[in-house]
């Protein structure tokens, strides 16, 4: 393990240099990098698994219930972001709030039982299960996916409401365009190659449609020796900050008070050849107050703050199937 950036990046490039298969976990703040050989994994008690298609069954009664935070704090947190976007000091900022829950699932059940592309279990710390890829690396081309938009699949035409959605349709807009100028950082001929498709989420309570956008560019054939150079110049995602990226991260550490750790991080896998990555979001943290789930969404000059705060408790969930 490392406790600083610069030790990070250092092990990053030269992992990748050797082609050495490593795991990386970033903390939001940067303050806490992990990066492990895939050897060392298990002793310190980390496993993860990316694009694994098993459908696990969970065989017993699922409880899952959730006290999210009152809406006048959440009011109060808005009114202070929304203003700071009044005042053109940012155009997209990323909101979020724990919301403690009370689940008879472990953190190592969830792990194993959530369905998600990308999934990672700290010990008895916490558990990701993100829908949401970060950068994908691969023959000198780097992707990435922003997640920006989701609504309940109940809905009626819920797939055309979100997609002619005005404040959703500018805040995708926001993010995609924060996106490529994050790539063009560390790559050349960057450009949108899908904008604004559908995606399918089910949960233990509902299913959500989420809307993501596909962004690629060039790194170049030796991009591995500076895998650590390449992740941290784009840090923090995008997507879970907003923009202008510097001036947006001061309004969300001064809203929400307390540090994100590694929520909305991330996590990425190197095997030698490739690598792939996922923002930390759908995070569950163990703490001696109980488990607590964190989860939030982008506010814009369009924002509706009960409709914001409804989101963020809709995202408060485990993809969990139940064996009939």
């Amino acid at each position: 393990m490392v406790n600083n950036t610069d030790r990070a990046i250092e092990l990053m490039n030269e992992y990748g240099r050797i082609k050495k298969p490593f795991l990386f976990i970033i903390d939001f703040e940067k303050l806490k990098p992990i990066v492990l050989p895939v050897s060392q994994l298990k002793e310190n008690d980390i496993f993860f698994s990316i694009n694994d298609n098993t459908d696990p069954k969970f065989q017993y009664e699922l409880i899952f219930k959730k006290y999210p935070i009152d809406y006048d704090v959440y009011k109060n947190a808005f009114e202070y972001v929304s203003n700071q976007i009044a005042n053109g000091y940012s155009y997209l900022t990323n909101l979020t709030f724990p919301t403690r829950i009370d689940t008879n699932l472990t953190l190592q059940q969830i792990f194993k039982y959530s369905n998600a592309k990308y999934k990672l279990l700290v010990g008895d710390k916490f558990v990701v299960f993100s829908p949401e890829c970060f950068v994908k690396i691969a023959g000198g081309i780097i992707s990435s996916y922003p997640m920006k938009g989701t609504i309940d699949a109940s809905i009626p035409n819920a797939e055309q409401v979100i997609l002619n959605d005005e404040k959703e349709l500018a805040e995708h807009y926001t993010i995609v365009d924060l996106i490529r100028n994050d790539l063009s950082i560390v790559a050349s001929d960057v450009s949108v190659e899908k904008f604004r498709y559908i995606e399918k989420i089910t949960t233990n309570d509902k299913s959500l449609l989420q809307v993501s956008s596909k962004i690629t560019g060039r790194v170049g054939e030796n991009f591995n020796e500076h895998l650590g150079d390449i992740i941290f110049a784009m840090l923090p995602a995008g997507s879970i900050s907003g923009a202008p990226k510097k001036k947006t991260v001061e309004i969300i550490k001064e809203a929400e008070k307390n540090k994100r750790g590694y929520y909305t991080g991330v996590f990425g896998y190197y095997d030698g050849e490739m690598l792939d990555s996922a923002v930390m979001i759908r995070f569950i943290e163990n703490t001696s107050d109980g488990m607590f789930y964190r989860s939030g969404g982008g506010i814009t000059f369009m924002s509706n703050s009960e409709i914001e705060y409804n989101e963020l408790i809709d995202k408060v969930y485990v993809p969990v199937n139940r064996s009939n």
